[in-house]
């Protein structure tokens, strides 16, 4: 049932967006150049990687030495704007749609993370990753890479259609107050090392869903 969700609503995103998707496209080739579309390897389903499909928002500015500069000088204001509004992943509709990703589900990490996670971290790889989830509505890159991980953990054993309808409606909020954009001092997400603790997550519960979403073990 997940699954033809994801592709009915991805392929009726898809169409509805068209029009402003090609407009997006022709603002990202003339303010950042091409190419316009950012394909960075991510893990999927069992540990798999795949290619995510996202707006760029970066130049390609390089210092003296040949190497990119950091990111704070590559971020553009028009780039930091695709970012505070989500835009930027509105391309991900079509790895829903080919079945890399799902509309609700953890988000999607690079490969390098793969040594770090512990055994319970790495559980977030049972279910196909998604474009929003349950840890980007309760704080987003706000939030550490254990608070993160424990969060996508309780999606993984609680999912069900009516908690990816609760997430997709808040979802919505979260990107028009555009909350939990950036982590506190940066314009990126710092890079995920390693938890210093053996169990995220210890001694705390992750946020449950209200009364009237049920919570059950995933099939």
């Amino acid at each position: 049932m997940k699954r033809l969700f994801d592709m009915a609503f991805s392929a009726v995103a898809l169409l509805m967006l068209a029009i402003p998707l090609l407009i997006l496209a022709g603002a990202v080739r003339w303010k950042l150049g091409t190419p316009v579309l950012f394909r960075p390897t991510r893990v999927g389903l069992g540990s798999r990687p795949f290619k995510v499909v996202k707006f760029r928002t970066m130049t390609d500015a390089r210092g003296p030495d040949g190497q990119l500069l950091p990111d704070e000088d590559r971020l553009t204001p028009f780039g930091s704007f695709l970012r505070r509004s989500s835009l930027d992943e509105l391309p991900q509709f079509w790895c829903v749609l080919i079945g890399t990703m799902s509309v609700i589900g953890p988000r999607p990490l690079p490969p390098k993370y793969l040594p770090f996670y512990s055994p319970a971290q790495a559980r977030r790889h049972l279910v196909r990753p998604g474009i929003s989830g349950w840890a980007q509505i309760n704080g987003r890159n706000s939030l550490s890479w254990e608070e993160k991980f424990h969060l996508d953990t309780w999606y993984v054993d609680h999912r069900s259609f009516w908690l990816d309808l609760k997430i997709i409606w808040q979802t919505i909020g979260i990107v028009i107050r555009r909350q939990g954009i950036n982590a506190t001092g940066d314009v990126t997400v710092p890079d995920f090392t390693g938890s210093p603790v053996a169990q995220p997550g210890a001694g705390k519960s992750a946020p449950a869903p209200s009364e009237d979403i049920p919570a059950h073990p995933a099939l």
